[in-house]
């Protein structure tokens, strides 16, 4: 009883509606998880109680719940109690996106939206006035704002095809101020102080990803040092997330146009946690795929 439990694993998908939590259930189904759609919060327990979870049939389950069954906050953090004292681990899986791409997505669909107002924009915001503390709460959020469906996949097959659990998974990204801070972010370095290749000219067709760039960038003792200070921010940082019970850590190094500084600093961050054995994937929002 006691094996089994510990090795079961509940995903609780959510999200605004129109950022993608249908295409996540598929993807937790493809890689092994029973999914449920649409179930009512307070019968999240019942449902890991019935489904094989207690006697080892079934350890991983995922249940997608949104403002149709009438979640909040309160409700969800009963479940996550339930389930917490059964000895099951939870992931709160929160999927977002920004107004402008709801609407869109929603224009594109002609679907309603599930919370009807007069108008598509009230409906989106006062969704995520409902949602504002289970999005805080949450333990992953996914920003689907640039993300292609194939992306999105992707980034949750990394998430979610293991069999069990890492202790941390950490995610950097690059991204440039002039299109503003990612959604998600648990840490954001803006790395502006340090010269910038964007004024020389050959490098200026580069990105942190060239060879030239990176030695532009770290030909400057203040980027050595600074990157040495992070690395040993982050080395002292994770153990203690990973004893708080944090799963998964996201870092956003941020430059102006985020293609030079902050992409070789992020390849440079990624590369050191990698080395120390954190599971670790790093991306660029700014620069084309």
């Amino acid at each position: 009883m006691a094996e089994t439990t510990t090795l079961a694993h509940v995903v609780i998908i959510t999200g605004m509606s129109g950022a993608g939590r249908s295409q996540a259930a598929n993807v937790l189904e493809d890689v092994g998880y029973f999914v449920v759609d649409n179930l009512p919060v307070d019968l999240i327990s019942g449902l890991v109680r019935s489904v094989g979870v207690a006697d080892g049939t079934r350890s991983k389950v995922g249940v997608v719940v949104d403002t149709r069954s009438g979640m909040d906050a309160t409700t969800l953090d009963l479940a996550l109690i339930d389930l917490h004292r059964d000895g099951i681990t939870t992931t709160v899986l929160f999927l977002d996106a920004e107004d402008r791409v709801l609407v869109q997505r929603f224009e594109e669909s002609r679907r309603p939206h599930p919370v009807p107002r007069s108008a598509l924009i009230e409906s989106i915001s006062f969704e995520r006035e409902t949602f504002e503390d289970v999005r805080a709460a949450a333990d992953v959020i996914v920003d689907t704002s640039d993300l292609s469906v194939h992306q999105l996949r992707d980034r949750l097959r990394s998430a979610f095809a293991a069999d069990t659990r890492p202790s941390m998974r950490v995610d950097v990204t690059s991204f440039g101020f002039k299109r503003g801070v990612p959604r998600v972010v648990d840490l954001m370095f803006d790395v502006r102080f340090l010269p910038n290749p964007h004024w020389v000219s050959e490098l200026r067709p580069q990105t942190g990803l060239d060879e030239d760039v990176r030695d532009y960038v770290f030909s400057h003792p203040e980027a050595k040092e600074f990157l040495a200070k992070i690395e040993a921010l982050l080395d002292f940082l994770i153990p203690l997330y990973e004893v708080e019970g944090k799963s998964y850590l996201t870092i956003s190094i941020g430059c102006t146009g985020g293609r030079h500084r902050s992409v070789a600093l992020a390849e440079a961050i990624g590369a050191h946690l990698g080395s120390t054995g954190v599971e670790t994937s790093v991306h660029h929002r700014d620069i084309p795929a």
